[in-house]
Parts: structure tokens; C-alpha cells; sequence
């Protein structure tokens, strides 16, 4: 099977970017850079993949570090490249459209990408330049990645964003970034957003309003429900259930399973066996939401790339909801001596064409 060579599989586009090529069923193989660089094992892992990524980067250091830093990794990453006994026909390089403007960064940037092109053309290798924008997206890092993780932390824990300067951005959610990477889409413009600082925190704002509540809050947009997901990502370990609105009577009781602000959705129903288990998969895009009708069950969540395992017992006896957190695989394992019934509810018709649904073991 062809594989994907890349570096900065560690950080944060570089994670998305493994997320999606699993989603593909395409393996990833990470290339470190720097001072754990041995150009070798890089030459063995480039060559014959179907792409070589150079994501690695320096971004916030001293202006010295910054520019030292970008150039050495393209240098290091360039020499391998020649050195790999069959090239890579795609060399993709995760650049920045802060190119030009006169940055130490930005011209860090451009000599980086000066370095791979050169590379490229000696190999015969097809170069894609990709300057990206603002990249924001699912467990990024709160005041380093991208001021949507900042906000997002933020309003996770009870601080108080602010706007410094309302400046208008340019958007893009760290999946899309990773298949223009990959290949998958060709434009950046197609899939970005513009929105200004304060737009951007009024949006956020809605979103932390609505969902403390347990409500799921209108997903009209892709960008809506990438910023959902991302601001999930950060409310998750905080709260991974939600206890849904309950009125019982003398005659039973009802209970809600999900308010939703806006766009069609779909509900279905499962039953499990005991000593059965069912999902074991994970989405890239989906917003969905598990209520335990009868019965107990164990969830089991692994973030991807990860090997620590989250399992939330539940009991239908005391219900509780979990919305399952996207790039997350997760198991349902039947906990009891009967079967479990389940209600699902995602936020988008399926598509058995392009179902958002990956296998992956917990």
C-alpha cells in the first residue's frame, strides 16, 4: 500500500492531516526534523510515497530561531528528498500567506519554500505552494494555534475573551487544510471563511450560550459546525454527558433526547446484545448525540493517534446523553444481562455515498 511521507505529524495540522489520510485509508509515515533529523531514516520514509508533506514549522520564537528554524527543516527535508532512491512525484509544502508582508516569518517561508521547490524540480517531482490562512480546528493549542483556541478555551473555562483589534480574517478548518495536503481539494478559497475578531467571538459566544444548556445550537454553515466541533474539543473532558431535560408524572416520564437551533438532522435506533459491542469507527464532520433508552452500556473513546482510553458507563436508569466528539474513535459495549436500546440523532441526513463514517478500533 502507497503511504504519505510527512513532517510535523506531532503538531497540530499535522495531526489533522494523519486524521484525514486515515479516514482514505492511507498510511502516514512521520519524518522528525530538527535535532532528532537523521536524513537516512528520512530518505527511507520519502521514498516511494505517493506524497511528501513538509508541514514542520517554526512560528513563535525569537526572529532568529524563527528564520534558522524554517530554513533548516527545508534544507534538512531537501537533502533527503534527493537521497530517496524512488521520489515522491508530490512534494506539498504547508506555507503561509503571511508571504510578503515583510515578516521574519513570511520570508522564512518563502526561502523554505524556495529550497523545496528547487528540490522538486531536480527530482522531477510535481511542487504544491499552498499558502494557508488562519488555521483553526479540534484540539488546537489556546494561545499559540489560532485565536479560535484562545476563544474557545476561553469560553470553555469560564474566562473572558476580548477583541484587541477587530481586523477581518480568512478561516480554514484543519481538515480542509489537510486534504488540500493530501490532495483531496485543490483550493484554499473554496472552503475558507471571512470573518472579523468580533464576529468571529459573537459566533463563538452564541454557540457556548446554547450548547451550556445541552441544546445543540444552529449548524446552518460548514463554518458553524467547525467552529461547534472545535469549541467541543475543548468542553469535552469537562463535560463528556449531558443530562437531557426529564418530567416524570404518575404515568412514566418524559425526557428529551435533543433541541436543536436550525437544519435538518436525522434520529435512528439501535439494539446491542449483551456482550456485544457495536461503532468502532470515528467522523471527521458529524455532530452526533447518543441517549441510552434501556439497558447499561459502556462508551469507549480514543483520540486519534492517541493510546489513552476514556470509557462513560451508562445507565438508562439515570439517563444521560454523550455527543460523540469528532476524530475520536468510540466503541458502545453492552454492560448488562439485556439488550440496550439507543437513540442517535446527527445533524445531517446520511449519505451512504459519503457517510462521515471511518472503522477504527478503540
Amino acid at each position: 500500500m502507497t503511504h504519505v511521507a510527512l513532517t510535523g505529524g506531532g503538531g497540530f495540522l499535522g495531526w489533522h492531516t494523519r486524521c484525514a489520510a486515515m479516514a482514505a485509508s492511507t498510511k502516514t509515515v512521520h519524518i522528525p526534523v530538527g535535532a532528532g533529523f537523521s536524513v537516512d531514516a528520512a530518505a527511507a520514509a520519502i521514498s516511494g510515497s505517493s506524497r511528501f508533506l513538509h508541514i514542520a514549522g517554526v512560528n513563535r520564537a525569537s526572529d532568529e530561531e524563527v528564520h534558522v528554524g524554517n530554513v533548516l527543516f527545508a534544507t534538512q527535508v531537501a537533502r533527503a528528498v534527493e537521497m530517496a532512491e524512488i521520489p515522491p512525484p508530490v512534494i506539498a509544502f504547508a506555507n503561509s500567506i503571511q508571504v510578503g508582508n515583510g515578516s521574519v516569518y513570511g520570508a522564512a517561508k518563502a526561502e523554505a519554500a524556495d529550497i523545496l521547490a528547487a528540490v522538486a524540480a531536480r527530482v522531477g517531482a510535481q511542487f504544491v505552494d499552498v499558502c494557508f490562512p488562519n488555521i483553526y480546528g479540534e484540539h488546537g493549542r489556546p494561545f499559540y494555534n489560532s485565536i479560535v483556541s484562545t476563544f474557545c478555551h476561553l469560553l470553555a473555562t469560564g474566562g473572558t475573551p476580548r477583541v484587541d483589534q477587530d481586523k477581518e480574517m480568512r478561516l480554514l478548518h484543519a481538515q480542509d487544510a489537510a486534504d488540500v495536503l493530501l490532495g483531496n481539494t485543490t483550493s484554499v478559497e473554496s472552503t475558507e471563511t471571512r470573518s472579523t475578531v468580533g464576529q468571529l467571538l459573537a459566533t463563538l459566544g452564541a454557540i457556548a450560550a446554547v450548547y451550556s444548556t445541552g441544546e445543540i445550537p444552529s449548524l446552518e454553515s460548514p463554518f458553524e459546525r467547525n467552529l461547534f466541533n472545535t469549541y467541543r474539543s475543548f468542553t469535552f473532558a469537562q463535560r463528556p454527558t449531558i443530562s437531557p431535560t426529564h418530567r416524570p408524572d404518575e404515568k412514566g416520564s418524559l425526557g428529551e433526547v435533543v433541541r436543536s437551533h436550525g437544519r435538518a438532522g436525522q434520529f435512528s435506533f439501535s439494539t446491542t446484545a449483551p456482550g456485544e459491542a457495536s461503532a468502532s469507527h470515528f467522523h471527521r464532520r458529524k455532530v452526533e448525540r447518543l441517549t441510552l433508552m434501556q439497558g447499561t452500556a459502556v462508551i469507549s473513546w480514543r483520540r486519534l493517534f492517541h493510546a489513552d482510553v476514556v470509557d462513560i458507563r451508562m445507565d438508562a436508569r439515570r439517563p444521560v446523553a454523550v455527543d460523540v466528539p469528532t476524530l475520536w474513535a468510540h466503541r458502545i459495549s453492552n454492560a448488562g444481562p439485556e439488550d440496550f436500546r439507543s437513540a442517535f440523532w446527527s445533524n445531517e441526513v446520511f449519505d451512504p455515498s459519503d457517510p462521515d463514517t471511518f472503522p477504527e478500533e478503540v
